[in-house]
């Protein structure tokens, strides 16, 4: 799984968004519904924290670099964040209003809440029992020191109190807590110090507030790779904070608020505004987690949890230092030799002699054939960005239209567009501002090339627009030719080197007309809803995925080949899994390859016996979308932007593509075929719906991990391609 450098991990935040799940379930699946059994459903809040005990078991392996192990053990404690912020508040608010019903999986609210704090209380002590007893001691060992205050040297003492007086005194403001200063609001996911003080003079005590300010480095160096946490120096110093007071003690603690966004989008001409003043209320959700120090007093917690309103059961205590996102920095060391070995994506042989070329050169090389990237083993750079910086900079592209969900801060895809727009070409950004803790960024992108000329329209009423695509029209000697790209991951540079995607660049006249067609639902008033090469949901992704998994079972009776490949990043939607039942229980062969939610129960007699599910994490975050069938010996498959959830086959705009080339289809099948194979680690679902790691064989020896061997592979196939050029 791969790392975000953001506080917040924008694609997992979208795995986590909130569905109204107690009254939105998808359509049932038609054939013989009542014949399943109720518990076939796993339940979907406690599948996504299998998910995330499966990155911590990453942080755990010491088979694994331990600065990768460090930055493992960061993304899991955001992971937990969001994970409170979002599924949890979302939960707790529908109980509130008594809107909650049972779960598909058959579990009560209540049952589902009590086993979330049940599983998430034992992985947050598990993650700090790794922090204190294995992480720690063995970044010593490296001379890599996360120390506490106590440990420091007195020069490094010395050194810390200057930093206090010169840099944190400054900022930071203590509250007191008294009849004259009500107690403070506490925003979401700060780190704080409850600190009690008492009058010399009187001996009472007082309780008072001091925010540790975000603006600073979690970790404060010292010097030689040594560092302390920032709330020690704090701490150190409270005396000068409270000057004539005495400081009794003090406690850190946090608090997870619900930061889930809630805007109406009756008049689409006010979106951007209801949605800059949405994100100011974000701060003040209702708290739905307190986290504190494990030695904090008595009285000071009592005070937290009345303040706060907090319950019981949310309430966590935890050997200090809190907040272990901050590993991230740490994991950023200057150690290569703690890390995975260096990796440099490679221009895919198909577009290597267009490199250094001309920019109407990568027009010519897809006009002779379709080119499947695979990022990162492929460059983005030299891809799907020089796709759209060659068409910006083209006398011969009349027009570029393209969907934008997220992207990064300096995007050269923001600024191809841009220079498109200027140089008089005509240019459709579909920007989609609703994406989740990407919204300022992307409010601040739609004003930018709104503002450079660009026709920016933000969608449809009620549904975010998640598909991957861009189309550029050209004109040639022989007439107007288009060009297009269809991505299962975001035009984002950043992410496209460390998420593993998949995108077609074909000049296919189908594709382009659909594709052509798609936009003009999006930016004008089309009605067209059938497509030759597509689907698209709302509409046509659920039914067109139902339809050609019957189409299997169709084949399978006949004695045709018969077989069903899907990798998703979840797999939640019922009517699918209904779907895939029934193809089963047919006995029809399904492999599914899933990295996070898996609702389906798999290998249950007389149900899913034929199903296998794995789920495979690791230094790339897998986030492709493949659907292969074996359609009775003529292959088809299709990648795109869709996971099989509720939100996206309901309330999304997503497409998915069929690939045209019989070559890529036999390039996906083989990645499949390595995906599933007995010596790749992965973990495998059982029909208990427990997860259960394969990363050696009988002999104890490792398996092949995907992601190597990949890149081995994919290193192979350009140096093959460069000595036959």
């Amino acid at each position: 799984m791969a790392v975000d450098e953001v506080t917040t991990d924008p694609e997992l935040a979208e795995a986590l968004q909130l569905v109204p799940e107690s009254y939105e379930v998808s359509p049932p699946y038609a054939r013989d519904d009542a014949e399943l059994p109720k518990d076939r459903f796993l339940d979907r809040e406690l599948s996504w924290l299998a998910f995330n005990a499966r990155v911590l078991e990453l942080a755990e392996d010491d088979a694994l670099p331990l600065l990768e192990r460090v930055r493992f053990a960061a993304i899991f404690a955001s992971n937990l964040d969001e994970f409170f912020m979002v599924r949890v508040a979302g939960l707790k608010r529908r109980m509130a209003a008594g809107v909650a019903v049972p779960a598909v999986s058959g579990l009560r609210p209540r049952e589902v809440l009590g086993a979330i704090w049940q599983e998430s209380r034992a992985l947050m002590e598990r993650h700090g029992r790794l922090f204190h007893d294995d992480l720690v001691p063995r970044l010593s060992e490296t001379d890599i020191e996360l120390l506490r205050w106590d440990d420091l040297t007195s020069e490094e003492r010395d050194h810390g109190r200057e930093l206090f007086r010169d840099r944190l005194y400054p900022v930071l403001t203590p509250l007191a807590v008294d009849p004259a200063h009500p107690f403070p609001y506490i925003s979401g996911l700060s780190l704080n110090l409850a600190v009690g003080v008492r009058n010399p003079d009187t001996g009472k005590e007082h309780f008072a507030r001091v925010k540790v300010p975000p603006n600073f480095p979690r970790w404060v160096a010292l010097g030689q790779q040594r560092f302390v946490p920032i709330e020690d120096v704090i701490g150190a110093h409270l005396d000068l904070l409270f000057p004539g007071m005495e400081v009794v003690a003090h406690h850190a603690f946090r608090v997870t608020r619900n930061e889930d966004l809630e805007v109406e989008e009756d008049d689409a001409e006010n979106l951007l505004k209801a949605l800059e003043k949405e994100l100011l209320r974000r701060r003040f959700g209702p708290p739905v987690r307190l986290e504190v120090e494990e030695s904090i007093d008595p009285h000071v917690l009592e005070l937290l949890v009345s303040e706060l309103d907090i319950n019981g059961p949310e309430v966590i205590r935890l050997p200090g230092p809190l907040d272990l996102r901050g590993l991230h920095a740490i994991a950023d060391s200057d150690r290569s030799e703690l890390k995975f070995p260096a990796f440099i994506p490679g221009t895919h042989p198909d577009l290597a002699e267009v490199e250094t070329a001309n920019p109407a050169d990568m027009f010519a090389a897809l006009s002779a054939t379709d080119v499947l990237v695979h990022h990162p083993y492929d460059s983005f750079a030299t891809s799907v960005q020089r796709f759209i910086e060659q068409a910006a900079a083209d006398p011969q592209v009349l027009a570029i239209k393209q969907t934008l969900y997220r992207t990064s801060g300096d995007s050269p895809i923001i600024e191809a567009l841009v220079d498109a727009a200027e140089s008089g070409k005509q240019v459709l950004v579909l920007v989609e501002i609703k994406a989740r803790f990407d919204e300022r960024a992307n409010i601040r992108w739609a004003r930018t090339l709104e503002q450079a000329g660009c026709h920016v329209v933000y969608g449809l009423l009620g549904l975010k627009t998640h598909c991957k695509l861009a189309l550029v029209v050209r004109d040639e000697p022989d007439g107007i030719r288009r060009y297009a790209h269809i991505g299962t991951g975001n035009y984002n540079p950043k992410t496209a080197r460390m998420y593993e995607d998949l995108g077609l660049l074909t000049s296919d006249a189908n594709i382009a007309d659909d594709i052509t067609d798609l936009f003009n639902n999006l930016s004008g008033y089309s009605l067209r809803g059938e497509y030759r090469t597509l689907m698209v949901a709302p509409h046509g992704v659920r039914d067109g995925l139902v339809e050609r998994i019957e189409a299997e079972v169709d084949h399978h009776r006949a004695g045709r080949p018969a077989g069903i490949r899907f990798k998703v990043n979840s797999l939640v939607d019922e009517a699918l899994i209904d779907a895939l039942l029934h193809a089963s229980q047919a006995g029809v062969p399904i492999d599914l390859l899933t990295r996070g939610i898996c609702a389906l129960r798999p290998g249950a007699k007389g149900l899913s016996e034929t199903i296998r599910v794995r789920s495979i994490l690791g230094r790339f975050l897998e986030h492709s979308r493949i659907f292969w069938f074996e359609n009775g010996g003529s292959p088809q498959a299709w990648i795109g932007s869709a996971d099989l959830m509720h939100r996206n086959l309901d309330r999304r705009v997503e497409s998915l593509v069929k690939i045209p080339s019989e070559r890529h289809c036999r390039e996906l099948a083989e990645l499949l075929t390595l995906s599933f194979d007995d010596a790749t680690a992965s973990w495998h679902l059982d029909s208990d719906g427990k997860w259960q790691r394969h990363a050696t064989d009988d002999n104890g020896a490792p398996l092949r991990n995907m992601q190597d061997h990949l890149i081995t592979l994919h290193r192979r196939r350009r140096e093959t391609a460069h000595r036959h050029g």
